[in-house]
């Protein structure tokens, strides 16, 4: 938590007052203001204690201010919130936002860290996972390390800390402790996914972002922001934050944005960047756009994917080891930033084409069966539709099918549902709908939602489509019926460890799942666990 340094309450009081987000201050009655030293901050009243400040949020779900007295008895030293809390003896810093709040002493009190470092925002509804890995193989080859916080790991000075909360941007107090130990460990770079969530939420407002990348925009998390334009506002709001924060001089590069090109919204987060007077270098597929960086071919093979790659500064062709088009525009990302920071090409070129499958994406399972399985995280239409259109080349040439097995979180955006029914409808042989992660609805309504769907595609129940709530169930059933040549393509929960259901998160393992269904069929070969 932190750098562990003391820092009077003062200073952070100062620091709210210059940017207008305190209110008032009032004096406890055990310490005044200028007694109180802090260590840490924390929104967590679990982890309040000796010199760390409680910061009272108002969540989706519960209101951090009543949690503060017990943050006080655990030994909070003061606590900030957006109104007074009676009964509490510490000074309190009234604030009229509590997430901003949190967010700058969150970066006060780890020592700003995000100005000590190049930093990398990646946001887009999917490939920032990918795009990330991508990148962090490119800064290793080219001598400058980064750090990773992302979906799958955090990674500080080249040692995996592991992502077991599924929190892909997590709170600030944890965003800016891992930012200040990448300081600590000597790395230079820290690349962080950046969600809309985190955006929205204002958990990366305190990070000085030198660079921007868009992925893509498509259909995802309305449950959280109503609307597609307040989710594309969120992504936005990562380009907007190119505004804060002193950029880079002394390393030979400003503020930059990277920007699919092929992407129908790009010009929206191009003015974005441009309003906040950072430089901006395109990437496409898609000849028409005119993109900076772009891929000239496109070839697969048994190898991975062949780019003939060309920006400004080099042609060249650039061999990666994943499959799938889709990661064509998640390599050029890597490249834009690579570009943006005048990396050398050949290095660049090297990083790209060491970088291994990412877990939980195109990761192949192989026991010896006459069919492929394929574990991806593919949860949104756009992703499922690509890895299906990737994949479906693939099947066909095996002179094979696709099979399908999905399903769509609960409490989370039901209007992408029924799209990806559609789209598996008019892609897969066979459609096997099943749990996602129900959490508190109802699992089987949910499988109804994306049926209706695949069903207006063409498929009949029963025949063409199931619908098996238990995940590992659906996944044996896929597997039986799978022939010579097919795809088994095991989308949406990829890396993850568990199932999260109404009353509790069990554990799951995809791959060890695709594993036993295919032991259960005789295939016990010993297990080559590999990318597409």
């Amino acid at each position: 938590m932190g750098d562990g340094l003391r820092h009077p309450l003062g200073e952070l009081v100062a620091l709210l007052e210059a940017r207008g987000l305190l209110r008032s201050v009032l004096a406890g009655a055990s310490t005044p203001p200028s007694g109180v030293v802090i260590t840490h901050v924390t929104q967590d009243s679990r982890r309040a204690g000796p010199g760390v400040l409680f910061v009272a949020v108002s969540g989706q779900h519960a209101d951090g201010h009543a949690f503060a007295a017990a943050a006080v008895a655990a030994g909070s030293p003061a606590i900030v919130a957006e109104r007074a809390v009676p009964g509490v003896a510490v000074p309190q810093l009234l604030v009229p936002a509590a997430r901003p709040a949190l967010a700058l002493a969150a970066s006060w009190a780890a020592g700003h860290p995000s100005q000590r470092l190049g930093v990398v925002g990646i946001t887009g509804t999917d490939g920032k996972t990918t795009t990330a890995h991508l990148l962090r193989g490119v800064m290793g080859a080219c001598g400058q390390p980064a750090g990773l916080i992302g979906t799958i790991d955090v990674v500080v000075g080249g040692r995996s800390l592991g992502n077991p909360g599924r929190s892909t941007t997590p709170e600030a107090p944890e965003l800016q402790d891992h930012l200040a130990a990448m300081v600590e460990a000597g790395d230079l770079f820290a690349i962080v996914e950046s969600t809309s969530h985190g955006l929205a939420q204002e958990r990366v407002a305190e990070i000085a972002y030198d660079v921007a990348v868009l992925t893509n925009i498509s259909h995802e998390h309305l449950e959280f922001h109503r609307t597609h334009e307040a989710y594309r506002a969120a992504k936005r709001m990562l380009f907007q934050r190119l505004a804060v924060g002193p950029g880079n001089p002394e390393k030979g590069w400003g503020k930059t944005a990277v920007i699919n090109r092929d992407d129908r919204w790009a010009d929206e987060f191009a003015q974005a960047a441009r309003g906040a007077g950072a430089t901006v270098v395109t990437y496409g597929a898609e000849p028409a756009t005119g993109a900076d960086i772009r891929a000239v071919s496109v070839r697969e093979d048994a190898t991975g994917t062949a780019i003939a790659v060309e920006t400004p500064r080099w042609q060249e062709r650039v061999q990666l080891q994943l499959a799938g088009r889709f990661n064509v525009h998640n390599a050029l990302a890597a490249i834009g930033v690579a570009e943006a920071l005048k990396l050398d090409p050949e290095r660049v070129i090297a990083g790209l084409g060491a970088v291994e499958a990412v877990p939980g994406r195109m990761q192949r399972i192989e026991a010896g069966q006459p069919f492929r399985v394929i574990v991806d995280y593919a949860h949104t239409a756009d992703a499922l539709a690509k890895v299906l259109d990737g994949l479906g080349s693939l099947a066909a040439a095996g002179g094979g099918g696709l099979i399908a097995v999905f399903g769509s979180a609960g409490d989370r955006d039901v209007l992408k549902r029924p799209l990806m029914g559609r789209v598996a409808g008019q892609r897969a042989r066979l459609v096997v709908l099943t749990d996602e992660d129900p959490r508190s609805e109802d699992r089987e309504a949910i499988l109804e939602e994306i049926a209706a769907g695949a069903e207006a595609a063409g498929k009949r129940r029963g025949h063409d489509l199931l619908l098996i709530a238990d995940r590992g169930d659906a996944i044996a059933r896929a597997t039986e019926q799978a022939r010579p040549g097919d795809v088994v393509v095991l989308a949406g929960k990829g890396h993850e460890r568990s199932i999260e259901m109404a009353d509790g998160a069990i554990p799951w393992d995809e791959a060890g799942a695709a594993r036993e269904a295919l032991a259960a069929l005789g295939y016990r070969g010993a297990d080559r666990t590999r990318r597409a």
